[in-house]
């Protein structure tokens, strides 16, 4: 804890430099999630860094204290030590505690517990005076409530309370097949409103084929002979290719198709091929896309290094990769008006979420005016199942990639927005937003927001817009090539298919890791039991 306590007061120190210049700063982790190009350099930034350890972990209690550059992985393999396991993981491994609290995390437990910040106690903060605080929903609480989802631009977050549950040895997962998004919505509110089940999300593989994926944590399977799937080994399958399978295997929805999957291999069964994004890699280089090749490019495939290599080599412009929620009873609004009208690409993921009784002016779950009041959810604990949010994952090709330009890019990652805005949901702000500020704002609570920058004393950092948006360089850039040479022939060598690729992959290979973090040997703990083929 003294450790702890020097950094912070270190961080501390370097805030009030800062403030006392009124001086805007960016936060340095050591790592990212976002798909947005950084603009931190050693003048404008304060290094956090070094707070990378979790603490505690109090048995009784069911929580730990965890400092905010603790990824995923690193935080679960010390939780089950203890028999204990976070409420909601965020499926990526290399995604940080201090990233759920300040971004936006909701994955297949959200149905349950909410969003991840919903499962934090209390945040340890500088506030940008310098002043070390801790909030939570007794001391601090409209900053508790605000900061969540603000993307650091209130305080720097520098421990974190996070409520923990019983670990057990396997999620015993079904895959329900559905034939349309109204089936799958009638399936989300069959599984959500079951008290048993503990995870719930789904992927649509079309229009008319989809899985929804339920589980529950269990020593022991429901029936003898439930076979156990592993999705972290090189040699297995993605789990977005493993599920299709298991819904072609048994289509019908009376005998759906259930396996035991160690604990840690769920919570991160999309780390390898990041959902499916991995298939676009395969795809820019022109490889088959075959079990072969995914075992012999797997080390490549891992989303610390797919994160490294998508910045490296500037391809987060050639992909739309988005996250989004509406209300439930506009989900197949969304997939007919928007998937199958406009993006046209699968698979999408499905994760459905629960609205909560306060909100941050940036969470998803504080719905868009457009929403119709029948969808705000009134109950007290914010967990009514007919009023729960559904997220989107959409992720694909951009209009670069199919012979669009730059511009075409941006409107196309616009006319989502509108979409969703229409519709009354909201986006994860990790990504490219290309929202106009008075079009944000229309969606976010500026008057909340800067109530909190007023009184935390704020006012000189970055704005949440403008640490979100992505900034219209692409204009000079086209202009650039249309009349500079120079610009022209840049332009032309990095078009020369594969260099770009070759460039993110020699980068990831031998260049610098600020990106990139070891990954964490995940102690087994209560998964120590040897794996057999069949319980």
């Amino acid at each position: 804890m003294e450790t702890h306590k020097a950094a912070v007061a270190r961080i501390s120190s370097s805030v009030k430099d800062f403030y006392d210049q009124r001086k805007p700063f960016r936060i340095y982790h050591g790592s990212t999630n976002s798909t947005r190009q950084s603009s931190r350099n050693s003048s404008n930034t304060v290094d956090a860094s070094a707070l990378k350890n979790v603490l505690k972990v109090d048995i009784e209690a069911k929580v730990a204290w965890v400092e905010p550059n603790v990824a995923m992985d690193e935080l679960v393999a010390e939780t089950l030590k203890h028999g204990l396991v976070p409420k909601v993981v965020m499926e990526f491994p290399g995604i940080t505690t201090g990233g759920g609290w300040n971004g936006t995390s909701g994955e297949s437990s959200s149905f349950r517990h909410g969003y991840f910040d919903q499962t934090v106690n209390s945040v340890e903060m500088v506030l940008p005076n310098g002043k070390i605080i801790t909030a939570s929903p007794t001391s601090y609480t409209d900053l508790f409530q605000g900061s969540s989802s603000a993307v650091g631009t209130l305080s720097v977050t520098t421990l974190v309370e996070v409520q923990l549950v019983d670990a057990k040895t396997y999620v015993e997962l079904t895959y329900h097949p559905i034939t349309s998004m109204d089936d799958g919505v009638q399936k989300i509110k069959e599984a959500t409103a079951d008290s048993k089940l503990e995870y719930c999300d789904g992927i649509l593989f079309s229009a008319t084929s989809g899985a929804i994926c339920t589980g529950r944590l269990t020593d022991t399977p429901s029936t003898p002979n439930t076979p156990v799937q592993r999705f972290s080994r090189a040699h297995d399958d993605w789990f977005y290719i493993h599920a299709q399978k298991a819904i072609t295997r048994n289509p019908s929805p009376s005998s759906p198709t259930t396996e035991l999957i160690p604990i840690v291999d769920y919570l991160f069964r999309y780390n390898r091929g990041g959902f499916w994004v991995g298939t676009l890699a395969f795809q820019w280089f022109k490889l088959p896309f075959n079990r072969w090749n995914r075992w012999l490019l797997n080390y490549f495939m891992d989303t610390r290094r797919m994160y490294h290599a998508l910045h490296k080599s500037g391809h987060d412009n050639f992909y739309i990769i988005q996250d989004v929620a509406v209300p439930m009873s506009r989900a197949t609004q969304f997939v007919t008006e928007y998937v199958e009208a406009e993006f046209k690409q699968y698979p999408i993921w499905l994760c459905p979420l629960l609205q909560a009784p306060y909100s941050s002016p940036f969470s998803p779950r504080a719905l868009s005016p457009p929403a119709s009041a029948a969808d705000i959810d009134t109950s007290e604990k914010g967990n009514d199942p007919s009023k729960m949010l559904l997220s989107f994952g959409v992720w694909g090709k951009g209009p670069l990639l199919q012979g669009g330009t730059a511009s075409d890019f941006v409107a196309a990652n616009r006319r989502l927005e509108e979409k969703v805005h229409d519709l009354g949901g909201k986006k994860w702000l990790y990504a490219h937003t290309y929202y106009t500020e008075n079009e944000f704002w229309k969606s976010y609570d500026l008057d909340a927001y800067e109530a909190l920058r007023k009184k935390y004393n704020a006012e000189h950092l970055p704005s949440v817009y403008e640490k979100v948006r992505v900034k219209e360089t692409w204009r000079e850039e086209e202009r650039r090539i249309r009349e500079e040479w120079g610009a022209w022939a840049k332009s032309k060598f990095w078009s020369i298919w594969p260099l770009s690729g070759v460039y993110g992959v020699i980068s990831l290979v031998f260049g610098g890791r600020d990106y990139l973090r070891r990954s964490a040997k995940v102690a087994e703990g209560v998964v120590a039991k040897e794996q057999k083929k069949v319980v």
